[in-house]
């Protein structure tokens, strides 16, 4: 059976992480993997809950090894642990904490330890292993798996090095979470896969990115999303410098862009792509709007279904945005948000994302966002308009409605025009669903404005 290597370092000292300012050499990881692949319990599923990037990358490594398959799910709710178990009646996690609140049977993951003696050998992974089960939310709200086979990741991120141009030169920090699709992708399995190196911490606060990126030598990557480079950028004044910024997992306006190139000295380029697919494409955003694929990688238009194939994806995957093929440039696309995002008031049309775009693009907005209340959901007005929440504290009402004017159709002006201390993001900057959303809203008191 064809196989493909666990990693892509040319020797056991290569360094293939730093803690702090010290490197952890290819040898000492693969001597802990194998150390904690003879200890893991039965189980054949495991959910990898390490929040040290390294130590995830040694549980993930340990599964790969001993043919366990890794759970990602988008929550670690009792529900979600309780649908998981329905799917993997035999699923344990892994932890690097001693508290837990995941009632699911545990195994402590503990730094070095008794690790395994002599020179170890690069562990090589068949092709068509399972390496990972992800999850999306279904129709019904019962998660669906995906299972990702480890050729398909391995060539999805090599493909991902090669557009980057990122190799074992270069270290990276990251600012989402490894159980993320993109954390995983591009934090985890990029460096093992093009011979690069991570930073063991999964900072959020923006003093624990800057000194994480401080540790790194150069050059160096930021892989981050729009939520924290935002707040990064908020909240220093002198940035370290970087030689490449990443963004994922929502849109990122050109404005932010500019002001992070511009800040860091160094170029921003976004990923596109989902959990069903892994990343498709690229752009760099203060360069225009259009999108380009990644090699082999095709999007197939069915009317206005499209359907991505080729490349890393074993079978044609329907996509859930609005994509318009740009005729003049193959592999080149514009996105227009999702379908679900969609929003037609009085027979006029537009997308919550490109309302988002426009909102977030005001000065003096720090974030904000625009629902659509459901039909059968208690409406916060007798008429059910759009509603937008913003957090805009040098902002008054009235100067925010006035700058919204300027920039949308009135009909799809929100009302009401809600002002919060702060939207609820995960860690991933990503928001609750809308119903959640709303509902969080009429618990809590907010000022707001009828227009």
């Amino acid at each position: 059976m064809p196989t493909l290597p666990l990693l892509v370092h040319g020797h056991l000292d290569a360094t293939v992480a730093w803690r702090g300012g010290v490197a952890i050499s290819v040898g000492q990881f693969l001597r802990e993997v194998e150390s904690l692949a003879a200890q893991l319990p039965p189980g054949r599923h495991v959910l990898n809950l390490c929040g040290n990037r390294y130590r995830f990358m040694v549980a993930l490594a340990a599964c790969l090894v001993s043919g366990r398959v890794s759970l990602l799910p988008p929550n670690h709710t009792a529900e979600m642990v309780r649908q998981m178990q329905r799917l993997a009646p035999d699923v344990f996690c892994i932890r690097d904490q001693d508290a837990c609140d995941v009632d699911l049977p545990g195994f402590r993951f503990q730094d070095a330890g008794t690790q395994a003696s002599g020179a170890p050998s690069i562990p090589q992974i068949p092709h068509d292993q399972v390496a990972a089960l992800v999850f999306t939310s279904g129709s019904t709200g019962e998660p669906t798996p995906h299972r990702k086979r480890w050729g398909s990741l391995v060539r999805n991120v090599q493909a991902e090095a090669a557009r980057l141009s990122i190799g074992p030169a270069h270290a990276l920090v990251g600012t989402v979470p490894a159980q993320h699709m993109y954390g995983l992708e591009t934090t985890v399995l990029l460096p093992l896969q093009c011979g690069a190196a991570l930073h063991e911490g999964n900072p959020f606060y923006p003093d624990d990115i800057c000194t994480a990126l401080g540790q790194l030598p150069r050059p160096r990557v930021l892989a981050t999303s729009p939520f924290h480079l935002r707040a990064l950028l908020a909240a220093q004044d002198v940035l370290p410098a970087a030689d490449l910024v990443l963004s994922a997992t929502a849109p990122l306006s050109a404005q932010l862009a500019a002001e992070a190139e511009r800040r860091f000295g160094c170029p921003l380029l976004e990923i596109y792509g989902c959990t069903e697919t892994g990343q498709l494409a690229t752009r760099r955003t203060t360069a225009g709007a259009a999108w380009q694929t990644f090699p082999d990688i095709r999007l197939r238009h069915e009317g206005e279904t499209v359907w991505a194939e080729g490349g890393h994806i074993d079978a044609p995957i329907r996509l859930n945005d609005v994509i318009e093929p740009i005729a003049s440039r193959p592999g080149h696309f514009l996105l227009h948000g999702r379908h679900a995002d969609l929003v037609n008031i009085a027979g006029k049309r537009t997308s919550l994302a490109y309302l988002n775009y426009q909102l977030n693009a005001i000065p003096g907005v720090e974030d904000g966002v625009f629902l659509l209340p459901p039909d059968d959901a208690e409406a916060l007005e007798s008429v059910r308009r759009l509603v937008a929440l913003v957090v805009a504290p040098r902002l008054t009402p009235a100067a925010l409605m006035h700058a919204l004017r300027e920039c949308i159709d009135p009909i799809f002006l929100p009302r009401p025009l809600l002002f919060v201390d702060a939207l609820p993001r995960n860690a991933t900057g990503k928001l609750p669903h809308p119903q959640a959303l709303l509902a969080s809203l009429r618990a809590h008191s907010a000022q707001g404005l009828q227009a």
